[in-house]
């Protein structure tokens, strides 16, 4: 295996690969092992710069994907690596670290060590950052037709979803097939949710109105659906109905207060009807990684492991679970969100907390969640912001939101690319990211049904 760090595989004090176990000499630094390369793995790892000790990162990927902008690339306007750098190129000079790209398979508590394939990986503090993936509220089956928006991969196979729908209804020779085809569905009113339904209505309406002879784009029928009383639950009710609206403008239907009853390769049914469409995307809930049966620990019901103040587990202070992983409790006793600050400041006071204890300090003070705000997108120079008691609606908020994200990439090149891509498709509606490649799931008709 490669490795970032000036270490090498047998070198006294490095990490050694012998037999099936990956161990370090006896007179080893302290080892701390991350898993985990999204926003609150890289976050410790950060806080962790300098720390005098052997740091592990395992990831099943080899790079670190700027979620909030997935549904960017899922819908042609962002290509993948405008959003997701390999995390060795991240973190090339940082020498502590070690890079590991493997599958976790079982954390051995009583061993101290992490088990990805016929490897063993030892530790002294771990970190647990693997995230959350969709969740089907006990109807997996429902994956296959209407996939969730997580990885970089799932952007891609969507992205080609929502293109194949719009090629197939061209080659169409009925009318309800080609309707059928050019009905969207949205399943769920977070922010993923609005800002993919925007996004969507943008590619028809404008980016690909002119593309094609048999069929007009711009009667695409886009659905939003929201099981609660209003989208956006998460803000106040005025930016919700600001943000409906927005919608409404942009020609995505929202239905609010239906439920979703089952999903087939042809549509969807609800408690209000049912919708027949080419294209569901799911993106109504999600659930944690399976750290729970990795660490036998106690979790919540959507899968998150409970840990203290400290964001360690109760029975044991070397191990750590952050993110989207971790059901941690602020100090208003509210769950900690699961959005990307709230991982990376998860992530950074672990960081802190382990390097006070590799020098010998002791650290009392919890972790404190700062809430720094919640923000949506609905589609061009249209966004909803709210900053604490501050309300922002319309092109303001499209351009805070825009500098915010812009802010928070990784990369110089990534920021001044993805600013120039979003200016660009601000003035021309051009969205250069429209290749069909791969050989992912095509629209749904009867000659492509499973």
């Amino acid at each position: 295996m490669s490795q970032v760090g000036q270490a090498d595989v047998t070198s006294s004090g490095s990490i050694g690969l012998g037999g099936d176990e990956l161990k370090a000499d006896a007179a080893r630094l302290p080892r701390i092992v991350i898993l985990g390369a999204g926003f609150g793995g890289m976050a410790a790892v950060e806080a962790l710069r300098g720390t005098a000790a052997d740091i592990i990162l395992i990831d099943r990927n080899n790079h670190h994907c700027f979620q909030p902008l997935l549904y960017q690339v899922a819908t042609a306007a962002l290509s993948p690596a405008d959003v997701a750098w390999p995390t060795r190129a991240i973190l090339g000079r940082q020498k502590n670290v070690t890079v590991l790209m493997g599958e976790v398979e079982a954390i051995d508590r009583l061993e101290r060590t992490v088990l990805i394939g016929p490897h063993r990986v030892s530790f002294d503090y771990l970190v647990v950052a693997t995230g959350a993936t969709h969740s089907y509220f006990g109807h997996d089956e429902w994956l296959a037709f209407a996939p969730g928006l997580k990885t970089v991969e799932d952007a891609i196979s969507i992205r080609r979803q929502l293109l194949m729908a719009f090629e197939e209804a061209e080659l169409s020779e009925t009318e309800d097939e080609r309707s059928r085809l050019l009905t969207f569905v949205v399943i769920g009113g977070g922010p993923t949710g609005v800002e993919l339904a925007g996004a969507i209505a943008e590619l028809a309406r404008h980016t690909l109105a002119r593309d094609f002879r048999r069929i007009d784009p711009r009667n695409a029928d886009i659905n939003l659906l929201e099981a609660g009383p209003r989208i956006l639950p998460n803000l106040p009710e005025d930016l919700s109905t600001y943000a409906a609206k927005a919608l409404d403008r942009l020609g995505v239907t929202v239905r609010c207060s239906t439920r979703v009853l089952s999903c087939d390769a042809r549509g969807v049914d609800t408690d209000r009807g049912r919708l027949e469409a080419a294209t569901l995307l799911w993106a109504a809930g999600v659930t944690a990684s399976p750290a729970v049966r990795w660490l036998a620990a106690d979790g919540d019901r959507a899968g998150r492991v409970k840990v203290n103040a400290f964001l360690e587990l109760p029975d044991d202070r070397s191990i750590f679970v952050v993110g989207d992983t971790a059901a941690a409790v602020d100090t208003k006793g509210n769950i900690v969100p699961g959005v990307a600050p709230a991982a990376k400041q998860m992530g950074h006071f672990v960081g802190q907390q382990i390097a006070a204890r590799v020098r010998g300090e002791t650290r009392v003070k919890p972790f404190t969640y700062r809430h720094q705000g919640n923000l949506a997108t609905i589609g061009r120079s249209s966004a909803v912001v709210q900053l604490d008691s501050i309300k922002l609606r319309g092109l303001v908020a499209w351009i805070f939101w825009s500098l915010a994200h812009v802010y928070y990439l990784i990369t110089l090149r990534s920021r001044v690319l993805v600013a120039i891509s979003w200016l660009w498709t601000y003035l021309t509606f051009e969205r250069g990211a429209r290749l069909i490649t791969g050989s992912g799931p095509r629209a749904r008709t009867p000659d492509h049904m499973p």
